[in-house]
């Protein structure tokens, strides 16, 4: 038998807010999963889902991918008003893009296979040491400052940008454009970063505003991608915008979509830095071991990763009748795939609530699980690790210099404050 869910946490896991506050999320999870790991919720202004809470229960439908879809209907949360108007606009589909996370089956397996090379191992150790020239400039930024900044809005969301422009062939003088895009995106809800159009606050304005910010990105590569196509580089844009797949060129939704999720994916890196720099300023003995290269880097970076989960969940609905741990699922079911909740699982981790550098095993679940494994992890961790090494070469001290806070948000989000005062050497 299924728990009954109390409509405050129903609502919790929805609200952009809670998701800011970060100890109300972690209770509504947390009472999920001592109450109804696998819970129907039914929150207001949304269609009922399933919520999995458990770290393993979250392998088991990642894994199952001919019975848990992406693509069948909307992928990340979207409320009953939000989807029609984006049926609306799009003429019955769920999708405003249609990017690898709502493909399912080959048709996933082939888009994705068009890219993967690049960011297989090999490729990233060629490119470490153009990565390690830009995370010295960013440290160099950090000086800049003078001994004060706001590390997450200085520092933490432009170093991963400025590599994935690089990668895809973006120029340098675009990224205020497309920072600005990827913040209307991701932080529709948060009224420092919706689009100007959206700031009414009303499910009208917030359609309006995020067709409006999809509708200029894929003007920008528009124009991008016939640029390549005149003149191809080694890039992923000159890869995209002649891309064929079984000997068919590329959709042009799909290809402007693939744009799209490849520019904003170093977009969760830069919450990771942010939120790994907030969780070592409040566990200042961890900082020391950093400092004095008592901790190992790499084990540091997989436990920011999952302390902070950027991505914070993605929808599945069921092609068929299926069963997870006992409970029923009917067929067009919808699911969502908590990762934080997963990622604070005492039966998948020992402490869950204690940020602990030398965690091991780290199982944890901020690159997703299964077909759907982050593509670009490889480079996530690379560009981690880099800009730890380089930043730990020549700090000396930091500590707080304001109060914190998060991006309101429910899909991709992390922190949008992080004050701080330092020395460097």
């Amino acid at each position: 038998m299924v728990a009954e869910v109390p409509r405050d946490i129903a609502n919790a896991i929805v609200d952009p807010k809670a998701y800011a506050d970060g100890r109300r999320i972690d209770e509504a999870l947390h009472w999920l999963r001592c109450h109804a790991p696998l819970a129907w919720v039914e929150p207001d202004h949304y269609r009922p889902f399933w919520v999995v809470a458990r770290h393993g229960d979250i392998q088991e439908v990642e894994r199952n991918n001919d019975t848990f879809h992406n693509g069948d209907t909307f992928a990340t949360l979207t409320s009953i008003a939000e989807g029609n108007g984006i049926r609306t606009i799009t003429g019955g589909s769920p999708h405003l893009v249609r990017a690898l996370v709502h493909l399912d089956g080959e048709e996933h397996f082939n888009h994705r296979r068009l890219t993967q090379p690049w960011f297989m191992p090999q490729n990233m150790r060629r490119l470490e040491a153009r990565i390690r020239e830009i995370a010295r400039q960013h440290v160099e930024r950090m000086v800049a400052y003078g001994g004060h900044c706001d590390f997450a809005k200085d520092v933490a969301v432009h170093y991963p940008l400025e590599i994935i422009l690089e990668l895809i062939g973006i120029p340098a003088a675009d990224a205020p454009l497309i920072l600005r895009l990827i913040q209307e995106l991701f932080g529709r809800f948060d009224a420092e970063m919706m689009r100007n159009c959206a700031q009414a606050g009303t499910e009208g304005a917030s359609i309006a505003g995020l067709q409006a910010t999809v509708a200029e990105f894929m003007a920008y590569f528009v124009e991008l991608s016939e640029a390549r196509r005149k003149r191809p580089r080694n890039d992923l844009a000159s890869l995209l915008a002649t891309a064929s797949i079984d000997d068919q060129p590329l959709g042009q939704l799909e290809m402007l979509s693939y744009y799209i999720i490849a520019t904003c994916a170093g977009h969760s890196t830069a919450h990771t830095i942010a939120g790994g720099l907030w969780a070592l300023l409040d566990h200042p003995d961890q900082m020391t071991s950093l400092l004095t290269e008592t901790a190992p880097i790499e084990s540091m970076i997989e436990e920011t990763m999952r302390w902070v989960t950027p991505v914070k969940h993605f929808m599945r609905s069921a092609a068929a009748d299926a069963e997870i741990a006992g409970v029923k699922i009917a067929q067009g079911d919808w699911l969502m795939l908590s990762y934080p909740s997963g990622n604070r699982d005492d039966d998948a981790f020992e402490a869950p609530f204690s940020f602990n550098i030398t965690r091991s095993p780290n199982r944890h679940l901020a690159f997703g699980y299964g077909a759907h494994l982050c593509l670009g992890r490889n480079l996530g961790r690379l560009e981690m690790r880099i800009f730890w090494e380089e930043l730990l070469l020549r700090l000396k001290t930091i500590e707080w210099d304001g109060v914190p806070s998060n991006v309101e948000a429910n899909f991709v989000c992390g922190p949008k404050s992080v004050p701080v005062r330092f020395t460097l050497q």
